[in-house]
């Protein structure tokens, strides 16, 4: 009977974990359809209301209602921060907990629309993502600022503000020389940034990363991660590199700032994956001509 037993538990594992895999699969699927759907909504709803007055985009009796921000206070040892700064600047202003720890995600999911108006479907599809990632539930479960750095999770490398994990594991780390050149190269009015300009830059990056890193790691999903993450200072600031240095460099909310976005519903995914292709279309894989060159 014994010798049987091995064989038998390994079926019902296997047929567990299979039947498991196929319920997910179909069920994340489906999340995302609806999603997306949503998301065509709020889109639509977009097109036919009227956009929020520019200095009255945060909502009344919010943080940052009227361009009113809470004090900024810097991180204290112990204080939890991860590589994106717009979840360090919530809590370096209060609007998250200042310690970055014990946040659930419905909470966050608030927080980033009343702050930066992202759409509802938006922040919801991310968050939900990133508690995928971590394999913790959304609706119920909570995390700490530096959990989400999980390395090739949405952390990835040849960010434009952040040197790689394999240099500098903690992510929280703000990469100022690279901060610096970014800040520096825009070739809009008054010097702010463009698509062309972040496509530029990203190409720069990633073939930097790549002839340093020994252990350097572009998937699709994180390549589409780097232009999104770096497309949001076009959208939600506009490219204006007098808001963005002291978002970058401080991860402080600039005083009398509003999200440039001014819809009524807030940056949809339909709206916002328009400006990432345009970025990432831009991009060009400078390390991979190098290679060709030599080869030939």
């Amino acid at each position: 009977m014994s010798s049987h037993s091995p064989p038998d538990s390994f079926v019902a594992v296997a047929l567990s974990n299979i039947v498991g895999g196929i319920l997910g699969s179909t069920q994340g699927l489906l999340t995302s359809i609806a999603v997306f759907v949503w998301d065509f909504g709020m889109a639509i709803l977009n097109l036919i209301t009227q956009n929020h007055a520019p200095n009255r985009v945060v909502p009344q009796g919010y943080a940052g209602a009227n361009g009113m921000w809470p004090k900024y206070t810097a991180p204290a040892r112990g204080d939890s921060r991860c590589s994106c700064p717009a979840l360090n600047a919530m809590a370096n202003h209060g609007i998250l907990p200042h310690d970055g720890r014990n946040i659930t995600f419905r909470e966050l999911n608030t927080a980033i629309r009343n702050t930066y108006n992202f759409a509802p479907s938006f922040c919801y599809f991310v968050l939900n993502y990133i508690a995928g990632i971590l394999d913790r539930n959304y609706w119920s479960d909570s995390f700490d600022l530096a959990d989400i750095d999980v390395h090739n999770g949405i952390e990835h490398d040849a960010s434009l503000i952040r040197e790689d994990q394999f240099f500098e594991s903690d992510q929280a780390t703000i990469s100022v020389p690279l901060v610096e050149r970014l800040l520096k190269s825009g070739t809009g009015p008054n010097g702010d940034l463009t698509p062309a300009d972040l496509s530029r830059l990203l190409s720069q990056r990633r073939a930097e990363s790549k002839a340093k890193n020994p252990q350097y790691s572009q998937a699709l999903q994180h390549r589409l991660f780097g232009s999104a993450n770096s497309s949001t200072m076009l959208t939600i600031f506009g490219g204006k590199i007098k808001d963005l240095r002291p978002f970058l460099l401080e991860e402080r909310i600039p005083d009398k700032w509003q999200p440039q976005v001014t819809s009524r519903m807030g940056l949809t995914l339909a709206a916002f994956n328009g400006v990432v292709t345009r970025v990432e279309l831009g991009v060009r894989d400078v390390g991979a001509k190098r290679e060709k060159t030599k080869a030939a």
